[in-house]
């Protein structure tokens, strides 16, 4: 069942994004609100699972991983549980999405070189299940993985859910 967000809560996250560590009085002043209200909500929001945690966000370039590529995967589909097992063990595989269509899985992937993403992908495709790879590198990311434009979206029209 989805949870209810309203425009507070809407405003809330918007905060907490541009800032994860700001002091819950310092929300509470900038939301015009009191601190109680910041807190049940954050309690509300964590509970129901829509606030996941606080990580930082880890500019890969900065530290060297310049080459980012997607990887699609068919597998032997009686094999998916060990293959994204094996994924998982894999550094620089930075996410993995179960798909519809050729390829079963996509697989986003970080490396310092080309000849780095050579490597991982040879060993993708050592692991046993793995029949085809498609890579695609990216050339350059425009818009970051994002969520509050839809939170926003759906505050400010919620028949459009």
């Amino acid at each position: 069942m989805a949870v209810k967000i309203d425009n507070l809560d809407a405003a809330l996250l918007k905060e907490l994004a541009a800032d994860p560590r700001t002091p819950i009085l310092e929300l509470a002043a900038r939301l015009g609100i009191a601190r109680n209200t910041v807190q049940a909500r954050m309690k509300r929001l964590e509970s129901a699972g829509v606030v996941r945690g606080y990580p930082p966000t880890i500019d890969l370039q900065a530290v060297g991983f310049a080459v980012h590529a997607f990887l699609g995967v068919e597998l032997d589909q009686n094999k998916i549980d060990e293959i994204v097992d094996a994924l998982r063990a894999f550094p620089h595989v930075l996410e993995v999405h179960a798909t519809t269509g050729r390829s079963d899985l996509l697989v986003r992937i970080a490396a310092q070189t080309q000849q780095d993403l050579l490597g991982i992908i040879q060993r993708v495709h050592a692991v046993p299940g793995v029949r085809h790879t498609e890579t695609m590198l990216a050339l350059a990311t425009p818009i970051e993985y994002r969520s509050l434009p839809l939170v926003e979206h759906l505050t400010n029209n919620p028949e459009s859910a």
